[in-house]
């Protein structure tokens, strides 16, 4: 008899339309780990303050995922929830604030996310402080990291373990920080941490704008990450969302086709996506599989799966079914 009560529930009654495509999905997650590859996980939307972690963190250690795609809201968004999740305030009835209720939020400093306030000074002026130390460090020392090494930087550190309010084996990126995970955080500068070292360097706090290392150079450092795995693991692509977390990495594959003329690079062997946007207004996010075919990121015989759902409830599914939950 199974041990996993999720995988037995989700084999039973998940039998057509969406709910087939998320059991599709999920074994041939299953079937290319198997056979040796590697998987990148990009995350885009509000994954972090949905508290992704609680599953993703394990698919880390346990893994299951070789590289992370994120926006900037999703890296600093899971340090918030660790160190201020305790003054997050929830509002239910978000659909029925009106204006001036939506104001009142912003005088007491609450930034909303659909049901879920973040805590502007509990939670985003605390990791400012942290990470401007870091940030001013190696401005001084002429050193220069990506978004997420700063941020694995200060996990590591210990500097902010007496703040925790939740377990850290449920933060993703404490997960990813102990396994120094390949990252990329295309469009980090409008994150808030973005913005905040934008202001920075205008205040001259920070004299080198270029302390924080970002899109040109996450490509290139993605591109060698991408030709070494390659080279003996077929590389899948599950995309949570649309945006610049999926469309950003997924064009490593034609960049180094197209433009370096690297015509042996394989295309990612595997792909799927979650999202509810749909083609009708010519959305990329929205697109079918097939048509990545075209722009030379997936094959014929690639496996292809799009999830049209809510990847809130589609995306912990797959990982508790893949985790043996």
């Amino acid at each position: 008899m199974s041990q996993s009560p999720v995988r037995d529930f989700v084999r039973h009654h998940y039998r057509h339309f969406n709910a087939a495509a998320l059991v599709r999905a999920a074994e041939d997650y299953e079937k290319h780990l198997a056979a040796g590859g590697r998987m990148m996980v990009t995350l885009a939307g509000a994954m972090s303050t949905a508290e992704l972690g609680l599953s993703l963190a394990e698919m880390i250690r346990r893994d299951l995922v070789h590289a992370i795609s994120c926006t900037g809201a999703n890296l600093e968004e899971d340090v918030f929830n660790l160190v201020a999740h305790d003054h997050y305030v929830m509002v239910p009835n978000y659909r029925d604030l009106t204006p001036e209720q939506e104001r009142a939020l912003l005088d007491r400093h609450l930034n909303r996310v659909t049901d879920t306030c973040i805590p502007e000074e509990e939670a985003m002026r605390r990791i400012e402080r942290a990470v401007l130390e870091e940030w001013q460090a190696a401005d001084a020392k002429g050193e220069r990291l990506f978004p997420h090494e700063f941020m694995y930087r200060i996990l590591l550190s210990g500097k902010l373990d007496s703040q925790f309010q939740i377990d850290p084996r449920d933060s993703w990126l404490m997960a990813a920080a102990e396994k120094n995970l390949p990252m990329v955080v295309p469009g980090w500068e409008d994150a808030t941490l973005g913005n905040m070292y934008a202001g920075h360097v205008m205040k001259g706090n920070i004299r080198n704008v270029h302390t924080v290392r970002t899109g040109i150079e996450y490509m290139t450092r993605l591109a060698d990450w991408y030709r070494e795995t390659s080279a003996s693991h077929s590389i899948g692509f599950f995309q949570i969302g649309g945006g610049i977390a999926g469309d950003f990495p997924i064009c490593v594959v034609p960049m180094l086709y197209q433009d370096m003329g690297i015509h042996d690079i394989p295309f990612w062997g595997y792909f799927c996506q979650i999202s509810d946007s749909t083609t009708s207004y010519g959305s990329y996010s929205g697109a079918v599989p097939n048509e990545k075919i075209t722009w030379g990121k997936l094959d014929v015989p690639t496996p292809k799966h799009i999830i049209e759902s809510d990847a809130t409830l589609v995306a912990p599914l797959i990982f508790a079914y893949l985790l043996g939950w």
